[in-house]
């Protein structure tokens, strides 16, 4: 048996464990982004080392447990856990890089159309196939990208309803957007990737996809503009 001090202290040091590799993940990734490399090809390649285990990159970190916990150890010790809080920042800025990325992409659709795209955003809850929404960086984007003002529609199939977003089916979202956005990796998406072709622009940001979608923006948004 152990104290509960050593037992409340072990569950906050695992979060903050997984939350620091996370972050490496997610640094690692948009350094790959910038070098025009796919983060996946890299993961693959290091994995084989049989000392090296480097977790999936994703749009930062949700839950009631991850995202909250390694404060605690943070906010007792704020002079000795520099790792700590840096893994937290991370992990939060990926998220508002996620939101970027969004942003440039609506912007440049706009720019060659001429007029804004509707953004299909996949994916609401904190993890693949769950409901849990709690601490979900997928609903900051969501939330960030409707107060600047862009058309969303939203694709959860483990909720029925969420104040203040749009939730339609992924039959209407692959009818109506212009742009697939992939924030989570839910089983029942993998179903749909007939339909998602028809998104000429896909923004995979969970490797829902097989393969990041190089895009040429001009040449997909040529054909749009009578739309």
């Amino acid at each position: 048996p152990c104290s509960a001090p050593i037992a409340e202290l072990c569950k906050l040091a695992e979060n903050s464990y997984r939350d620091v590799n996370i972050a490496f993940a997610n640094e690692l990734s948009i350094i790959c982004h910038q070098l025009g490399i796919d983060i996946r090809d890299v993961t693959a390649l290091a994995n084989k080392h049989p000392r090296v285990s480097i977790l999936d990159a994703g749009i930062g970190v949700g839950g009631h447990c991850i995202a909250v916990d390694p404060w605690f150890i943070a906010s007792e010790f704020p002079e000795k856990t520099q790792l700590i809080q840096t893994a937290r920042k991370v992990n939060l800025d990926k998220t508002n890089w996620v939101v970027s990325q969004i942003q440039h992409s609506a912007k440049t659709f706009g720019e060659l159309v001429a007029r804004p795209p509707k953004l299909a955003l996949f994916g609401l809850a904190y993890k693949p196939n769950v409901a849990d929404v709690r601490e979900s960086p997928a609903v900051e984007i969501a939330r960030a990208l409707k107060k600047k003002g862009h058309v969303i529609l939203c694709v959860e199939p483990h909720v029925e309803h969420f104040d203040g977003l749009e939730l339609v089916s992924a039959d209407n979202a692959c009818e109506q957007a212009d742009i697939g956005i992939f924030l989570v990796k839910h089983d029942y998406f993998s179903t749909l990737r007939k339909k998602l072709e028809r998104f000429d622009i896909k923004l995979d940001f969970c490797g829902l996809l097989e393969k990041l979608q190089s895009v040429d923006y001009l040449e997909n948004c040529r054909d749009r503009k009578s739309v």
